[in-house]
């Protein structure tokens, strides 16, 4: 691989911060993460990427992220990020062939190349560039392939697919699903590779930043996220227009950057409605965003489709309990007692809000405490990162499969 500023050069620490020795020279890799754009102040994978990355980089492996625009996120142990300017014909492809030439060169060397997401070059370079090299390629299609993201903008998808994307995707030698809905979403579209189902990582706040007294003003509401179609926003807006009325201490809160134009959508239907006590906040970011979880009582994501959904896990981090759709992997927030997993539709939205704000605060505080426990102990990072090396280490030197890989 080219040494762009010292690109393979990264500084590995020799201990993970909980103490355990790192990877061993003689087990260490070489992984080269791709995905379309990234930000430390995003969710989804732009977020979710560089965090399993920084973890790997942790455990000991040379790794190194390359993605389309921005500024590159700054290094950490064993981390390294770089960014490619985007070609100006066919934008919305995100053609770079900057990119593809880093990623030619970054074959030469790494053990495993790893792609997330779908549907534009980043992703379809990996298959061209994987398949005649020794370099094990792994796909994490993060969504992007569940019945309800398939169905929107359906023809274009198709012929991506067609001229593309399906011969980078059958590449793959292994698939990622980041929750058992995604791997049977996988298999329904009768892709046989081996699917490792390895969840994302959250990060849990302090417990001092959660012991905080209730704020005045109207108790909340809250959802947070990106302002698209697929987050049945819509549909939050109809169930709280219903239930307002009967919860005049309680307002609604729809925080998160537009997407296309979705914003302009949602504040005409809530002012056809005449939703009450509805605000639109914004994009949130940082410590900001980790401010709004704890100053909500209760967080709503009543989304079309979810491979995984950071938002919630963020949420019950901050010990605030969740309502979430069952078109989301969330079945745990009823197994859990943290949260409501409720059918798609304004009328099971609406009883679950109707349910959920009938609650004392004492009990929501003891529905986030049970969610916060649930993401310390099943839930992090460092235990993504460990897994998911694991498959690497599989894919690269053979032998039996992890515990986390489907055969079949």
């Amino acid at each position: 691989m080219a040494r762009e500023g010292g690109f393979w050069k990264l500084g590995c620490a020799k201990r993970t911060k909980t103490g355990e020795a790192e990877t061993s020279e003689a087990r260490r890799m070489k992984i080269v993460h791709v995905v379309p754009n990234v930000s430390e102040e995003a969710s989804g994978p732009a977020y979710s990427v560089p965090s399993l990355a920084r973890g790997l980089g942790h455990l000991g492996h040379e790794v190194a992220l390359l993605s389309v625009l921005g500024r590159a996120l700054p290094p950490s142990p064993g981390f390294v990020h770089r960014a490619y300017p985007r070609a100006l014909l066919f934008p919305r492809l995100w053609r770079s062939p900057a990119l593809a030439r880093a990623l030619g060169r970054a074959v030469q060397t790494a053990d495993v190349l790893h792609s997330h997401s779908l549907w534009v070059m980043p992703n379809i370079y990996p298959g061209w560039i994987a398949r005649p090299s020794a370099t094990r390629l792994v796909v994490s299609p993060r969504g992007t392939l569940s019945p309800w993201a398939l169905a929107h903008s359906r023809y274009r998808k198709k012929l991506v697919w067609a001229l593309l994307q399906a011969r980078a995707v059958r590449s793959a030698a292994c698939l990622h699903a980041t929750a058992e809905e995604e791997y049977r979403d996988l298999r329904a579209l009768g892709l046989r590779q081996p699917v490792c189902v390895v969840p994302n990582g959250i990060e849990v706040p302090a417990l001092s930043a959660l012991d905080e007294p209730e704020p005045p003003g109207p108790r909340i509401v809250l959802y947070l996220g990106r302002l698209h179609v697929k987050k049945g926003i819509d549909r939050l807006l109809r169930a709280w227009t219903t239930l307002a009325p009967a919860r005049p201490g309680w307002c609604l809160w729809i925080a998160g950057p537009d997407d296309g134009g979705h914003e302009r959508e949602l504040r005409a239907l809530a002012a056809s409605l005449r939703t009450p006590r509805v605000a639109f906040m914004g994009p949130v970011y940082g410590e900001e965003k980790r401010a709004l979880y704890r100053r909500a009582a209760i967080h709503v994501l009543p989304s079309h489709s979810e491979n995984f959904g950071m938002t919630v896990a963020e949420s019950l981090a901050s010990g605030t309990p969740v309502i979430a759709t069952r078109a989301t992997p969330w079945s745990g927030l009823d197994r859990e007692r943290c949260g409501f997993w409720v059918e798609l539709g304004v009328e099971p939205l609406t009883e679950a809000l109707r349910e959920a704000t009938r609650l004392e605060r004492a009990e929501l505080l003891r529905l986030g405490a049970r969610g916060r426990a649930w993401m310390e102990r099943d839930f992090s990072w460092h235990s993504a990162a460990r897994q998911m090396a694991e498959v690497y280490r599989w894919l690269s030197a053979g032998g039996a499969p992890p515990e986390c890989v489907r055969l079949g």
